[in-house]
């Protein structure tokens, strides 16, 4: 399975966000990889697991597409949320998410799709077969992003 690098930040990440995705999210900190490296949220206008979800959904595409070469970026990347702790640490109260992302290589879902609009309809096309090869192919990596949310209490 490929590795992916860690972002960083220098106390920009809310400048990161509005340039790659021009949206203003009321964030400090890290890309939340750590305890230590949290991504501080300090308010949401929506439901924090709401908002968690879609910085994390950030944080997958900025890893795996926006800083890949173009023959290594990744698509169809979904976000899901599998375990969830709510942890108080030294005064500070943590969301420590796990999430599984799943996403396919950018080149190799262009070809699947243009196989199933080619074939889609014709008695020729097995359609079970397709879709079990797009499965193989689909990529699956589970990660943690750690968020500290004690303004939000």
């Amino acid at each position: 399975m490929p590795t992916f690098t860690e972002l960083k930040s220098d106390n920009d990440l809310k400048q990161i966000i509005k340039a790659a995705f021009d949206t203003d999210l009321d964030i400090e900190g890290s890309w939340g990889y750590t305890q230590e490296s949290a991504t501080i949220i300090l308010s949401s206008p929506t439901p924090i697991t709401q908002f968690e979800h879609m910085f994390a959904s950030m944080r997958a595409y900025v890893e795996m597409n926006m800083t890949l070469a173009e023959d290594e970026r990744y698509g169809s990347i979904n976000t899901n949320e599998i375990r969830r702790e709510h942890l108080v640490i030294d005064g500070h109260t943590y969301d420590k998410v796990t999430y599984k992302i799943t996403a396919m290589k950018e080149t190799v879902y262009a070809s699947f799709i243009a196989a199933y609009k080619e074939g889609y309809g014709k008695e020729s096309f097995n359609i079970s077969k397709h879709f079990k090869q797009r499965e193989e192919a689909t990529l699956s990596r589970e990660v943690i992003h750690w968020y500290e949310v004690s303004s939000l209490l």
